[in-house]
């Protein structure tokens, strides 16, 4: 067995970060990121990125605290900029804690997040029913609702967090009317509401889980997916791109995916990641 006071080979594996991959021609963002959940200091994690042409990142906030400290380093970075809101699964851990008040409180320390210049979206917002049970799609419903609200209001971008819960994100956005830049994270959907979403002139972002083998229905949605409504991102520390899956994840592996991506779409990789750019910078208004 192996020794208890180190850890063995698979483990050590697993915790290594991948090798720098090949950089770049054309220059891409990274449009969600959490780099407060990452091990590498801030600015270790820009400076790898970079170097393989991950040249700006979207740092965003899942509750009050980490919105704060997205907006801080978005102040810092030049190469950084943020997005605030309260997850789906934040909305309903708040109205627990202390009802409607306790909600209402973190959504106005939000809003004051948003109207910071270096903060260039509202997000992640949404909704999440893996994690969240019955007792709190209310919330979460509320929640959503005025996150968008608060985009239009404040002409800033909307992150959409979207998990097992495609029908009602749709239905919200159709009764609200969407903000004019939104964007899907992480996009979820399968080929018919990609093409929904193109309809709309909304942006859906792929992060790493389109490399998966058990991912085809992503792959199908990608390749459906107007160019020039296409984001790449890493969601990182999460979904960390094959062939390295289940090792942590970076900014500066958005080459892995982007190529990827790439072959799905039958484009070059400049060619894709000429669109990227344009669309990050569109989407987000820098």
């Amino acid at each position: 067995m192996p020794n208890p006071a180190s850890p063995d080979k698979n483990t050590r594996s697993a915790s290594t970060p991948p090798p720098l991959p090949e950089p770049l021609a054309v220059p891409v963002a990274d449009s969600h990121t959490h780099l407060d959940m990452q091990e590498p200091s801030v600015g270790e994690a820009l400076s790898a990125a970079a170097s393989v042409g991950v040249t700006t990142v979207i740092q965003v906030g899942c509750d009050l605290e980490r919105s704060r400290w997205a907006a801080g380093m978005a102040a810092e970075w030049d190469s950084v900029w943020a997005a605030v809101a309260l997850h789906p699964n934040e909305a309903p851990r708040l109205a627990a804690e202390g009802g409607a008040a306790r909600l209402d409180e973190a959504l106005a320390g939000i809003e004051k997040l948003a109207a910071l210049p270096q903060v260039l979206a509202v997000g992640e917002t949404g909704l999440d029913y893996f994690r969240t049970g019955e007792e709190g799609v209310a919330e979460q419903q509320r929640s959503f609702r005025e996150h968008i609200a608060l985009a239009k209001r404040l002409d800033k971008a909307l992150v959409i967090h979207d998990r097992d819960a495609h029908a009602d994100v749709l239905r919200i956005l159709g009764e609200e009317g969407a903000p004019e830049r939104t964007v899907f994270h992480c996009y979820s959907g399968d080929a018919e509401m990609a093409e929904l979403c193109a309809s709309k002139g909304w942006f859906m972002s792929f992060a790493g889980n389109v490399t998966f083998k058990n991912a085809q229905q992503l792959r199908d949605a990608l390749a459906v997916a107007p160019p020039e409504l296409v984001l790449v991102e890493t969601d990182a520390p999460f979904l960390t791109p094959a062939p390295y899956r289940g090792r942590p994840n970076a900014p500066y592996l958005v080459p892995v995916t982007l190529r990827a991506m790439a072959e799905t779409k039958g484009m070059t990789e400049d060619a894709l990641a000429g669109h990227v750019a344009a669309n990050t910078a569109r989407a987000f208004g820098y």
